[in-house]
């Protein structure tokens, strides 16, 4: 299997999220359509440390999640004819917050996709800092433009 390595250069590339909604910095080893790994920076300027909260900054739950789900479409994205394409999520399940994110951690970031087919892709993901899960779920994802083959043709 072929590994592939993404700076954030590159990153921008493969998937549409832009600063400051991009969660992930770096993609260390993406194995198309089975895994992707890597980690994003958090520090201390990030827009939401600003609101969330001012005496108390962490990262909220839900771009924990994002960062999983950006990190994973890579892994879909990578797959030929996919580079550049959008993908959405649809559901996300067994959500865990395990321990706060504060500023000036590194999130590593590790993601499988369980199953992908015909445009939809099951996955799962956990956060970790310092070795220590700090977040994780289970999600699914689809690339539109893959679903949109397999649609029913009417009949009219």
């Amino acid at each position: 299997m072929t590994k592939i390595t993404l700076d954030k250069k590159q990153i921008y590339e493969f998937q549409q999220n832009r600063e400051p909604y991009l969660m992930i910095d770096y993609a260390n080893e993406i194995i198309p359509g089975k895994s992707a790994k890597g980690y994003k920076d958090l520090n201390e300027d990030e827009w939401f440390f600003k609101v969330h909260w001012p005496n108390d900054p962490n990262v909220p739950g839900m771009l924990q999640i994002e960062a999983l789900v950006q990190m994973s479409a890579l892994s879909i994205l990578t797959l030929p004819d996919n580079k550049g394409k959008i993908m959405y999520l649809t559901s996300a399940n067994n959500l865990k917050f395990i321990k706060k994110i504060t500023p000036n951690n590194r999130l590593y970031i590790n993601t499988k996709i369980k199953s992908y087919k015909r445009g939809l892709a099951i996955c799962e993901g956990e956060g970790l800092v310092d070795d220590q899960i700090v977040c994780k779920a289970d999600f699914n994802l689809i690339l539109p433009n893959e679903l949109k083959r397999y649609s029913l043709k009417s009949s009219t």
